[in-house]
């Protein structure tokens, strides 16, 4: 073989390890490629975080999401990542599935593989204070807590802030499941030392932008026949109750209520707040009130409206904050 004909396959071959690596890059970033040769700018993305088919189905519904061209989406640990814009705003957005554990690890999966500038959740809620918040409005908390880390207390234990013979009916006294004390949990960053905390509260500058936002933002009353009794409103400066159990029993959402002032009740804010807290990513909530604690659970239709107002109030807020550049490397 000439050595001309020796060059020329070396350069097939860096060429075709070239193009393998490339397209293995774009497969685990495909939204972090900068051509640092011409100065590039790349632009961040917004994470758009939710856990239920009912809210993806809002934001299809919509219209106003369009996938990108090249690269729609990507699998990474059995989720899909959706690449694309929301009336016009640069966002991945992620459906989570419900409760702490797998809210948790697609945040924190999305904040690792995709540059995002931070992390917009919305999805559903109960309320807590039917005086306050009725299915359809859409809550704005200005801080979460895990309400669901018990430390369980031996019987006839002095200690705990539930105590389970409170409860007891038609009179209170003992209960053979004694007191529940409940417990902070451990907030971990990279620029300092391991904290306990109870509430999480959201990112200031992000909720002060929703609350200007959003508020004479119209939310749709009625949904393929079925109408809202009122007019649904947006209620900022709430506090939300997220745990791994639905709360419909009257009884504890008035304790969740009367002990920390919780208006809200889901599965997953809570997850959303101390992933990005930890990351150090700025991050809001919106909750759509789907039910009642205590009261007959909402049909779909009022579940649907629930999760279409916390989108429309999502993208609203979305589109009002400028997209945020990430300078040549």
């Amino acid at each position: 073989m000439s050595s001309i004909n020796l060059a020329v396959l070396l350069v097939l071959g860096l060429l075709l390890v070239t193009a393998q690596q490339s397209m293995q890059m774009s497969l685990r970033n495909p939204t972090a490629e900068i051509e640092t040769s011409n100065c590039k700018i790349a632009f961040l993305r917004l994470g758009l975080v939710f856990t239920s088919d009912n809210n993806e189905k809002a934001l299809l519904d919509s219209g106003l999401y369009e996938p990108d061209n090249e690269n729609p989406s990507v699998d990474i640990a059995g989720r899909r990542f959706h690449i694309g814009t929301l009336n016009n705003s640069l966002i991945t957005y992620v459906k989570t599935g419900s409760h702490s554990v797998n809210v948790a690890t697609a945040v924190q999966i999305l904040l690792l593989r995709f540059r995002t500038s931070g992390i917009i959740f919305f999805g559903s809620s109960g309320s807590l204070d039917e005086k306050m918040l009725v299915p359809g409005d859409v809550a704005v908390p200005k801080a979460v807590a895990f309400t669901g880390v018990w430390d369980w207390k031996k019987f006839r234990s002095e200690e705990g802030k539930l105590v389970f013979g409170d409860f007891n009916y038609p009179e209170n006294g003992e209960n053979l499941l004694g007191t529940v004390e409940y417990e902070t949990i451990n907030m971990f960053s990279p620029s300092e030392a391991p904290k306990k905390v109870f509430w999480l509260p959201i990112t200031t500058s992000w909720y002060n932008a929703a609350t200007k936002a959003l508020k004479d933002l119209e939310l749709r009353q009625c949904h393929s026949g079925k109408c809202l009794p009122g007019k649904p409103k947006v209620v900022f400066g709430s506090k939300g109750s997220t745990s791994d159990f639905y709360v419909r029993n009257k009884a504890y959402g008035d304790f969740l209520n009367d002990n920390f002032n919780a208006t809200t009740a889901d599965t997953a804010s809570a997850s959303v707040a101390l992933t990005s807290l930890s990351n150090e990513k700025l991050f809001v909530v919106f909750q759509g009130v789907s039910n009642v604690a205590g009261k007959t659970s909402s049909d779909s239709g009022v579940s649907y409206l629930a999760s279409y107002n916390a989108f429309l109030a999502a993208t609203k807020f979305i589109n009002s904050i400028p997209t945020p550049r990430l300078a040549c490397e």
